[in-house]
């Protein structure tokens, strides 16, 4: 049962102390010398209207929420750092204490507590949920695990946070989705990629009709991780446990994509595994797969997602086209929109290029002086930030709801591949036949 403010500050409520002077006094220091010194210029903190007081700094105090990581690996480590840093960039209610992280492996765990500042580690991640002092389960281990960890936290009444993607199969999402919903809790998935300013800038400009309608949208997520047929057998190349190249890769663009332009309808795919074994172990995933798209609103488009690809480390791309006009996203360029106006004069003809770190632009306040720009990083800082900031209310967006959807579109993206033929999203919602309460 999702818990009210009261019974909240009832049950978990601790307070947190100021941190050290010395830290404390230096970030004055820098905020009077540098931002408050463009604040009297009447220019801002962020290029924008001034906001607060020259030298105002984030208020440390106040009450907490109880954060358990379950995973020290890349991904453990990126939402530890999203919960240290989103404090700093923005204001909460409630302020983020990650209390405890697990780990199969006791000495690497320990490790990672240790490197992360976080004040303990359990080797059984069943330990972590049942805490009393951890609000939030925040998932961060392969796919395969997802399902179990997740219906357990919800069951213990825990809010939920998982990452991408939710499961390796739609009944598996579909299960976990009506789990958390059965036990009203809150739940959110790993987006991150949505958290971009670019990104959300060109959401924006979709909604506010910058394309007109959209026609086609085309994704690329290239990566060259799995080149070298020499590299061992591990979890990534068993479909049981690291799902697919689709559901990893191709589920950040699946949600961009269904976020820009709606639900996809109907798929057809093609994948393929160049390297059929490692370590003398059978690799069931596949390694490049592509899918042309029918979304129901009736416009088209173009996925593709390799592990293959030389000298392309993360190569993502997101190009939208409408009947007026162009939106481009490079992850190479984060920061930066490419837009092409159909309304513009023919003398201007082209791309122009948008730097999305005005204080205008979403997320850019929070963040540092126009020019400046955000990292990968930054992403977990804004999604979790955002989950923080509606703590314990909700809604939190994107949940289990969306990560199920997007689930549905990796798996009809296989089952065409495998059967060659077309196949609706709905064929794959249908089959599962998730029993919902």
């Amino acid at each position: 049962m999702q818990v009210s403010v009261a019974a909240h500050r009832g049950r978990h409520i601790l307070r947190c102390a100021a941190p050290p002077g010395g830290e404390l006094r230096a970030a004055r220091a820098w905020s009077t010398s540098r931002r408050g010194e463009r604040e009297r210029r009447g220019g801002g903190s962020r290029g924008g209207p001034a906001r607060g007081r020259p030298g105002d700094v984030p208020d440390v105090s106040g009450p907490q929420i109880g954060i358990g990581i379950v995973g020290y690996g890349m991904m453990g480590k990126a939402h530890a750092y999203g919960y240290a840093v989103a404090p700093l960039m923005r204001k909460l209610p409630y302020r983020p204490q990650v209390r405890v992280i697990s780990g199969r492996d006791a000495t690497r765990v320990a490790a990672a507590a240790a490197a992360y500042g976080i004040q303990s580690w359990v080797a059984d991640w069943g330990e972590l949920v049942r805490r009393p002092d951890v609000d939030v389960v925040d998932i961060c281990t392969p796919p395969g695990t997802h399902a179990e960890i997740a219906t357990a936290a919800a069951a213990a009444g825990k809010a939920v946070i998982c990452e991408k993607p939710l499961a390796v199969s739609y009944a598996q999402a579909a299960s976990v989705r009506d789990a958390v919903e059965r036990a009203h809790v809150l739940n959110a998935v790993g987006f991150n990629y949505r958290r971009l300013p670019a990104v959300s800038l060109m959401k924006r400009m979709i909604d506010e009709g910058a394309v007109g309608k959209v026609r086609l949208v085309r994704g690329s997520w290239l990566s060259d991780e799995f080149v070298d047929p020499t590299i061992p057998f591990d979890w990534r190349f068993d479909r049981s446990m690291g799902g697919s190249t689709i559901a990893d890769l191709g589920s950040h663009l699946i949600d961009m994509a269904t976020w820009m332009a709606g639900p996809v309808d109907e798929v057809s795919g093609q994948s393929e595994t160049f390297v059929r074994e490692r370590s003398r172990r059978e690799v069931t995933v596949d390694e490049a797969s592509s899918a042309l798209v029918r979304f129901a609103s009736g416009a088209r488009g173009v996925f593709e997602m390799a592990r293959t690809a030389v000298r392309r480390p993360c190569d993502l791309t997101l190009e939208v086209n409408g009947d007026r006009g162009t939106l481009v996203f490079e992850y190479a360029r984060l920061n930066e929109l490419l837009y092409g106006d159909g309304q513009d004069r023919a003398d201007l003809y082209g791309m122009r290029r948008i730097r999305a770190e005005h204080s205008s632009h979403p997320y850019a306040k929070d963040w540092w002086p126009i020019g400046q720009g955000v990292g990968y990083g930054s992403s977990f800082v804004n999604h979790l930030g955002d989950l923080l900031e509606r703590w314990p209310e909700g809604p939190w967006d994107p949940g289990f709801a969306q990560g199920a959807a997007v689930q549905a579109v990796c798996e009809a993206i296989e089952r065409s591949a495998a059967e060659r033929r077309w196949v609706q999203v709905a064929e794959v919602t249908a089959a599962a036949s998730p029993v919902r309460p």
